[in-house]
């Protein structure tokens, strides 16, 4: 069973960057592919998506990079004293080289510094957590960066694009974090780009569109079998957050904030009314940023929680979707640093990482 905690550790800081440029689902685009039978109230209202943060020029890493450097700023880290970069998505800037190791040279880290990449979306925070959390729980690393995002890649009027930075530091007698994660290789179908991995590579078929719930999809596009995918997360998250609380004889209701993925706004309501948590201890940022893969557990928190988090503060995460996989965490901030939000414009990449 896959139960893990790591004690001595504590997140420190949260940050988020998103694209500047901001796209409202009343009125889309022609090039979103939209088909004459699409409703964009319908779509609103099913969804609790009016607005996304979206750019056609920059990749995951620069909106990971603005967020990172801010959060550096606020927490007045040295550079040299990061130990480790984990940097989670399914939006890398390359095949290969791993974007963890561009973001180690960009944000001017030592080169000793501890870097890999992890290929997850909807649970990848939770899962990031959990790899810099074992990192650190020794002491052998004191000081670590957890990067989560995606972007570029999901283009329709559902994803929008952020990047985040948590910061995450040993120290001695905290009570650490406590994990559940699961797994359901079976439904590796319902969130999907069918093309572009070694399994169906680029060809001139990946880019024919097809009608998919109305809009006109390639085969580089992700693409979600929705019903399924409401079952899954309706099912699968309360059930994850209790397996959680009985393992460690926690009460969740006693969270502050219960912190979902940002997938959809009806499947998160029913989540919480199954949990029986109170509305006001949900947050959601889907109306301003769409489902933002790994990203949206902490852009929620930098957005909604900021000036609410003074103390000690209680959560519980839960990250569900693509995979299927899923990943629930508890753990308790105190006097954390949360940046504000970063907005980034689309020339702010750097020329030096394109080739």
């Amino acid at each position: 069973m896959a139960f893990l905690e790591f004690k001595n550790v504590r997140i420190v800081g949260l940050s988020a960057g998103v694209p500047r440029n901001i796209e409202n689902n009343l009125h889309p685009t022609q090039d979103q592919g939209i088909s004459s039978e699409y409703s964009p109230e319908s779509f609103v209202e099913m969804t609790g998506v009016m607005e996304r943060r979206v750019s056609y020029e920059l990749t995951t890493s620069d909106l990971c990079y603005a967020a990172a450097e801010r959060l550096i700023a606020d927490l007045k880290w040295e550079r040299s004293e990061i130990d480790a970069l984990v940097f989670v998505s399914q939006t890398a800037d390359y095949l290969l080289p791993a974007t963890a190791c561009i973001l180690q040279d960009r944000l001017g880290l030592s080169k000793e510094c501890y870097a890999e990449d992890v290929s997850l979306g909807c649970s990848g925070w939770v899962y990031g957590l959990s790899n810099v959390a074992s990192l650190l729980a020794t002491g052998s690393l004191k000081k670590a960066l957890l990067l989560c995002g995606d972007a570029k890649g999901n283009l329709n009027q559902f994803f929008g694009h952020a990047g985040t930075a948590t910061a995450i530091e040993y120290a001695g007698e905290e009570e650490g974090m406590k994990f559940h994660f699961g797994t359901d290789g079976s439904g590796f179908d319902a969130i999907i780009t069918p093309d572009g991995g070694s399994r169906n590579q680029v060809s001139l078929r990946s880019f024919e569109l097809e009608d998919i719930n109305g809009i006109q999809m390639d085969r580089m596009q992700s693409r979600t079998k929705s019903m399924d995918f409401f079952l899954f997360g309706v099912i699968t998250a309360p059930k994850s957050v209790k397996r959680l609380a009985e393992h460690f004889g926690l009460n969740y209701q006693d969270a502050d904030y219960l912190v979902l993925h940002q997938a959809n706004m009806k499947m998160n309501n029913k989540i919480a009314q199954k949990l029986k948590m109170q509305a006001e201890k949900v947050p959601s940022s889907m109306y301003y940023f769409g489902n933002t893969s790994s990203a949206s557990i902490p852009l929620t928190i930098v957005t909604q929680l900021k000036d609410k988090c003074k103390g000690k503060t209680k959560f519980i995460c839960c990250g569900f979707g693509v995979g299927l996989s899923w990943g629930t965490v508890a753990f308790e901030t105190r006097d954390i640093v949360i940046s504000d939000l970063v907005e980034v414009d689309d020339d702010a990449k750097d020329k030096k990482y394109v080739v």
